[in-house]
């Protein structure tokens, strides 16, 4: 198996040229271990990742690291990570500090966070507070500090440090101030007299200082955390994101105040959908499910192409059993728009096409349309189908956009435990780039199991 860090990397965070998790996790639902067993010997790093954690649920630790060393021999952080991971679940503390102790030292940049987070949980706070210590102004590592602060009983020294921070005024964001601008430094500040007991201290650090929407959500949050209902409702009132609104709607509904909830949303009329999605979720949620539609019909008309709202009514007149209202009104508002709608407006009648008149009169109004015979379209039909327990019909809808809907078709493949047929349609990078050894690779160790 040859593979190299870049490479992985690239698969990983794109999902391409490779089997996604949410295929490896189908394959094991379906009884293929052995497949995932395969892959995973063959580069494909989330087959190896659930094959490996499967290995040390069975308590065969020693198979499970060996699925995991060509991946580690690349120095791909995120192999390293997961093997941490690993370790450290198994109890092998000492095993897992190591590896990533030889990754921070060869430089890697999120090395240094996951190593004395690693420290911290294992008795050595003080030890991970003081490497973290010179690396205030980074804004990731600022978070860790504040948070291993708690355990190494350094909390007026984080604050210290924040302090210092809550000075500086930005000039050229994010550059002048190496990413810790004042308003974290603030947030972070506020975090540590909240940990310490101090709620008076940290609402009014969050209060003058909170320029950003982060320290709007946070101070929301912190009202709603201790209970300030009265204070929680200023917030909101004056809080054009409507963050507020929506965790004083939540706390109210916690408190079983589910009509303050709704007032709550109902006065925050002023920030639009978004509110008023809230809204129409709290309905339907207790039973008012034609209220929430009357709320999302409002929205539709004033908004109308709008393809997340025009969803979510549809959504809800699909829950409440009221399809042919559903497509009465997305009829009138297509007519409203001139009649033609295109295919991501038209999709999303279809299942309350299928609800009112079966599977077969949607998928033969969803040909129909301009572009039914496209990609996209294919994969709506495929999962009308599906749905419909036409496991069969829905790969024969997809065979023709194989290329563009490969993931959907493996699905369905793995469904019907044509597994042979699903790995084949997966798409695999079968030229891994040349290895070439990455800084840290050439500077690591091997690993220490």
């Amino acid at each position: 198996m040859a593979v190299d860090a870049s490479d992985l990397d690239h698969r990983a965070r794109t999902r391409s040229g490779c089997i996604p998790p949410e295929l490896v996790s189908r394959l094991l639902e379906r009884g293929h271990a052995d497949m995932v067993e395969l892959q995973a010997g063959r580069g494909e790093w989330f087959c190896a990742l659930a094959w490996a954690r499967l290995l040390g649920e069975q308590d065969r630790q020693a198979d499970a690291l060996e699925v995991l060393v060509p991946y580690l021999a690349t120095g791909w952080w995120t192999a390293v990570e997961a093997a941490a991971e690993l370790l450290e679940g198994w109890g092998r503390i000492d095993e897992a500090i190591e590896i990533t102790r030889v990754r921070m030292e060869a430089g890697h940049p999120r090395a240094l966070e996951s190593y004395t987070r690693l420290l911290a949980r294992h008795g050595r706070a003080e030890e991970a507070f003081i490497l973290l210590r010179p690396h205030i102004a980074d804004p990731s590592l600022a978070v860790a500090l504040v948070d291993i602060a708690a355990v190494a009983g350094r909390d007026e020294e984080a604050a210290a440090l924040l302090a210092a921070r809550t000075e500086h005024r930005c000039s050229d964001f994010p550059w002048c101030c190496r990413g810790l601008d004042r308003d974290t430094a603030i947030g972070l500040l506020a975090t540590i007299r909240e940990r310490q007991g101090r709620v008076d201290e940290a609402i009014a650090l969050l209060r003058p200082g909170g320029t950003t929407l982060l320290n709007h959500e946070r101070l929301a949050a912190l009202l709603a955390r201790h209970g300030r209902i009265d204070e929680l409702r200023a917030a909101a009132a004056a809080d054009d994101s409507g963050y507020a609104v929506r965790r004083l709607a939540m706390l109210l509904e916690e408190c079983g105040d589910v009509e303050g909830a709704i007032a709550a949303y109902r006065q925050a009329d002023r920030h639009g959908p978004h509110s008023a999605f809230g809204l129409a979720q709290l309905l339907a949620r207790h039973g008012r499910g034609s209220e929430a539609i009357e709320v999302m019909r409002l929205q539709a008309d004033a908004r109308n192409g709008d393809d997340w709202i025009l969803r979510t009514l549809a959504d809800l007149y699909l829950g409440q059993g009221r399809p042919e209202d559903g497509l009465a009104h997305l009829d009138a508002l297509a007519a409203a728009r001139g009649g033609e709608e295109d295919w991501d407006l038209y999709g999303i009648r279809l299942p309350l096409i299928a609800a009112r008149d079966g599977v077969d009169e949607a998928i033969a109004r969803a040909r129909s349309h301009p572009e039914g015979a496209t990609c996209y379209a294919a994969s709506h039909i495929a999962e009308l189908l599906a749905d419909a327990g036409r496991t069969e019909e829905a790969v024969a809808v997809l065979r023709p956009h194989a290329s563009v809907n490969s993931h959907d078709l493996a699905g369905y493949l793995i469904d019907l435990g044509r597994i042979e047929e699903a790995m084949a349609v997966v798409p695999h990078r079968d030229k891994p780039h040349p290895s070439q050894p990455s800084t840290t690779a050439a500077r690591s160790e091997e690993p220490p199991f």
